[in-house]
């Protein structure tokens, strides 16, 4: 039996609406006659606050409290570890490719060229410098790099050191900080985003390790986020600086969206469970689905839905791609995800329980 935190699961809703949101506002600014409403919605969402960068970021957060953690205590658990970590991403993901597919066919007439979706099939078209089929995707190489560090930390028997996250933030923070600030090359700032990911995924183990672990103290939370903030902030000022386009990204905007999911992160770990929301713990759950499947069905909502133009129109959209979304993600989660992380759980090398969750989360009200 596997506990769930509902917390964390409301987190992720948290998450994926306001990824969803984003995507959704951003076609009402792009594709429509916004007028006098124009700014007032491009500067929310652009200017001030990218919520779906803010959404991912707290994803980021919830893996690094999550992922280390999941080496099961079995015989072979780096194995276990990567057999779970597989059946979790891949099916869905490759389901998320097909539907991809059929919609851009069926709705805009869109097709892509065969090596770029076997490039794409395997999640690993970053590293072969291959174009992802959808931009979203860009967060899965994150994730999967990710994991190739945490099987590296805990096969030199160092993921469960006290400091270890502490170092890597640390040196992460100043080092990327020192190359945004002298180097003038804007291949090392792109560089430099991932280590910043990396790094917030390292500050959710810092948080972890504080509030349920108790090796670490608020002092190692407050120095480790001041750093990343600052790291955040000044690349974001070089990275996405200069000029305000139609983009959506500008400095403001994605260091707020970092600043801001470390904050939120924080305060939701403090107080554990009493932060949980049932309703978006359910969302949470799927969360993954709703990741994936969201784009798809906007599109269909899109051309065979839209309600029309202004504010209160505008509004019937975003919840109609939010309703499609997780109903769409309900089925996919149900039919796809599901079984095949049961498979995988059937495929431990032993019965043994995972490490993924300590007895003290049992006592914060872990949901089953």
């Amino acid at each position: 039996m596997y506990q769930r935190l509902a917390f964390i699961d409301t987190l992720r809703g948290i998450a994926v609406l306001s990824v969803v949101v984003q995507h959704a506002l951003e076609v009402i600014v792009r594709e429509h006659p916004t007028g006098a409403y124009h700014s007032i919605i491009h500067d929310a969402i652009g200017y001030y606050m990218n919520f779906g960068r803010f959404g991912v970021v707290l994803f980021f957060f919830v893996s690094g409290f999550v992922i280390p953690f999941s080496f099961p205590a079995s015989a072979f658990p780096v194995n276990d570890f990567a057999v779970g970590r597989f059946f979790r991403l891949y099916p869905a993901y490759w389901t998320s490719i097909a539907i991809g597919l059929v919609t851009m066919q069926a709705v805009e007439s869109k097709t892509y060229p065969l090596a770029q979706i076997v490039a794409n099939v395997t999640m690993l078209q970053s590293f072969l410098e291959v174009r992802h089929l959808w931009d979203f995707y860009w967060t899965l190489t994150i994730e999967l790099l990710f994991y190739v560090v945490c099987i590296i930390l805990f096969a030199a028997g160092l993921l469960t050191r006290r400091l270890t996250a502490v170092a890597i933030v640390v040196a992460t923070a100043l080092a990327g900080t020192a190359v945004v600030v002298l180097v003038e090359e804007r291949a090392a700032w792109v560089m430099m985003e991932i280590g910043l990911n990396l790094s917030a995924m390292f500050l959710g183990k810092i948080i972890r390790d504080t509030v349920v672990g108790g090796t670490l103290r608020w002092r190692h939370v407050a120095l480790c986020t001041a750093l990343y903030a600052v790291f955040a902030i000044a690349l974001a000022s070089r990275r996405y600086g200069g000029a305000y386009e139609d983009n959506f990204f500008y400095s403001y905007s994605i260091g707020a969206a970092y600043v801001c999911a470390a904050l939120v992160f924080i305060v939701f770990a403090a107080f554990g469970e009493r932060m949980a929301w049932r309703q978006l713990a359910f969302v949470g759950l799927i969360s993954y689905s709703v990741y994936l499947m969201s784009p798809f069905a906007m599109v269909w909502v899109h051309r065979y839905a839209w309600p029309g133009d202004g504010p209160l129109a505008w509004l019937v959209f975003v919840a109609e791609v939010v309703t499609s979304s997780i109903l769409v993600s309900w089925m996919t989660y149900t039919l796809v995800e599901k079984p095949w992380i049961s498979f995988a759980r059937r495929l431990r090398t032993d019965c043994s329980k995972s490490v993924a969750l300590e007895p003290a989360l049992g006592r914060q009200g872990a949901a089953q």
